[in-house]
């Protein structure tokens, strides 16, 4: 890159990930130089796609899905002129504060023109994430498991599909498995984040499941960690575990300068569960996270198995 304009907003888009994403900023700088610039930017426009819903301080839903769209619309220029648009802020109210806005969003597709002149990231993975964003404002509950594995496909498994594309792979079966480690890091996240997600009016544990294990709603809003609350978490929690040890099966299908820092993501994000274990599964009184000294100490082990990670053949019938 050698275009001022371009690199300033490959900064942004990186500022943003060190920023919001420490664990994945972590994990991404291991891989080379010419990759990440593109991996930010795709995390940039997740990250402020998912801020428009949760963070914008919106008045009504309404001003969040009209704000969502607008980055819908961007999108869509982006990839049919390779042209990036400005906003138009001669109606809006408190100017100044919108203009920060403008600025991110042109920043971010600046990167994403530059980016798909290099990389084919579908576009429909990237509308499919604002689909799964736009669930947050008109759905608060979630009957089953099916339910929530396809919002989390939305918004969290396709972000590993368009970083897919930057991270090169040799087979599409890659893809498959990175839908898997995307499903498992939602879920993490929606263990860690019960209580801040109830205080929002927010229930991702499947209903079915709350059922089968005796667990209101009313308690989870309250906070209660009972023991049916833990022993649901305990069955979440080894759910989740089993997603990212398939999603890994996937890891060897990656380019060799790729291996290590999915491998370190998956279980940078994984060691959560570990602490959520740690916590007695009582995720009201202590939200669980990872340090980096944890993340350096678990570096060499995880560098070996990434060099030792091999296809899985099936077994002969």
């Amino acid at each position: 890159m050698t275009d001022p304009r371009i690199e300033s907003a490959y900064r942004y888009c990186e500022s943003v990930t060190r920023k919001h994403a420490k664990s994945f900023y972590f994990a991404a700088r291991f891989l080379p130089k010419v990759k990440q610039p593109p991996v930010f930017a795709i995390y940039a426009f997740c990250r402020h796609v998912d801020d428009e819903i949760d963070e914008a301080g919106f008045k009504t839903e309404d001003e969040a899905v009209r704000s969502v769209e607008e980055w819908r619309t961007r999108l869509d220029s982006v990839y049919e002129s390779g042209e990036v648009s400005r906003a138009d802020v001669s109606n809006r109210k408190e100017a100044t504060s919108q203009s920060a806005r403008d600025k991110a969003l042109e920043d971010v597709f600046v990167a994403w023109r530059h980016m798909l002149t290099e990389y084919d990231v579908p576009r429909e993975i990237p509308l499919d994430l604002i689909r799964g964003v736009l669930m947050d404002t008109y759905k608060k509950r979630y009957a089953t498991y099916d339910e929530i594995y396809d919002y989390s496909y939305h918004v969290a498994s396709t972000v590993g599909l368009m970083t897919s594309e930057i991270l090169g792979y040799s087979d599409p079966k890659a893809l498959e498995y990175a839908e898997r480690m995307g499903v498992g890091m939602q879920l993490t996240n929606i263990l860690r984040d019960v209580k801040e997600d109830a205080g929002m009016g927010r229930i991702y544990l499947p209903k079915e499941d709350l059922d089968e294990f005796g667990v209101s709603e009313n308690q989870i809003l309250n906070g209660d960690a009972d023991r049916n609350f833990k022993e649901l978490m305990e069955f979440q929690v080894e759910r989740a575990r089993s997603l990212y040890e398939e999603g890994e099966k996937g890891i060897p299908y990656l380019d060799a300068d790729s291996r290590f820092t999915v491998l370190l993501a998956s279980r940078i994000y994984g060691r959560i569960l570990d602490e959520i274990e740690g916590l007695d599964y009582d995720v009201f009184s202590t939200r669980a996270h990872t340090t980096k000294a944890q993340k350096l100490f678990s570096m060499p082990q995880i560098w070996l198995e990434s060099k030792r990670m091999r296809i899985e053949q099936p077994y002969a019938e």
